[in-house]
């Protein structure tokens, strides 16, 4: 059985042959740590803070511009809600796939749910439609079943701005057709094409082609 990550269904949009090095072949090309380090100490600090662990010593470690970010985070209105959980694995069954990821932080305010995304890089263009949302909105709906009110928040914390889609009947049945088009497509495809206007920042660029 077939199972996708928003990151799996992002990739193959964006180039087929990238996917098919990446989830097919497994070719894992590395990249500098440092291209990630910023959003995962701030990630790892958040779950600790929402945890209710004592993140002092972590506080300590981190450097001018990730104190700044932090304090955006902490100061959100969204972040000061009442936390579920937080660096959650979710998933469900879409007709013949399974569909899941992890969320930064489930959040609440009596019975309007929220879910969280820390970004301290750039937002999605078309957040609204991004994959991640549209898998963690179904997700979440499934999970939580009786809600007033379902929300998905990017908390841009470069640009200090947030950016919150509602989750309703339209939204619900437009994401699950998305979604099951796009799995059909992807299990059903055996000539993975190349995307060559997406070349140029590929990590599978030099032996791609």
């Amino acid at each position: 059985m077939n199972s996708f990550s928003p990151n799996m269904l992002k990739t193959f949009e964006t180039c087929q042959k990238k996917y098919y090095f990446k989830y097919i072949q497994n070719i894992s090309v590395p990249q500098p740590v440092s291209f990630f380090e910023k959003g995962k100490n701030i990630h790892a600090l958040a779950n600790y803070y929402l945890k209710g662990a004592d993140i002092s010593n972590l506080l300590l470690a981190l450097s001018n511009e990730e104190k700044q970010i932090w304090e955006r985070l902490l100061n959100n209105e969204f972040f000061q809600k009442t936390y579920v959980n937080s660096e959650y694995n979710l998933s469900t069954k879409i007709n013949d796939f399974w569909v899941g990821g992890r969320l930064d932080a489930l959040m609440k305010d009596v019975d309007d749910y929220f879910i969280l995304d820390y970004k301290t890089g750039t937002v999605p263009k078309n957040p609204e439609y991004d994959y991640q949302t549209m898998v963690y909105l179904v997700c979440a709906d499934r999970l939580l079943k009786d809600y007033n009110s379902l929300k998905f928040v990017y908390i841009d914390l470069k640009n200090n701005k947030n950016y919150v889609i509602n989750f309703d009947t339209d939204k619900k049945v437009e994401y699950l057709n998305a979604l099951t088009m796009l799995c059909d497509k992807i299990s059903q495809t055996t000539e993975f094409s190349l995307s060559p206007d997406k070349c140029k920042f590929c990590e599978y660029a030099k032996f791609c082609c």
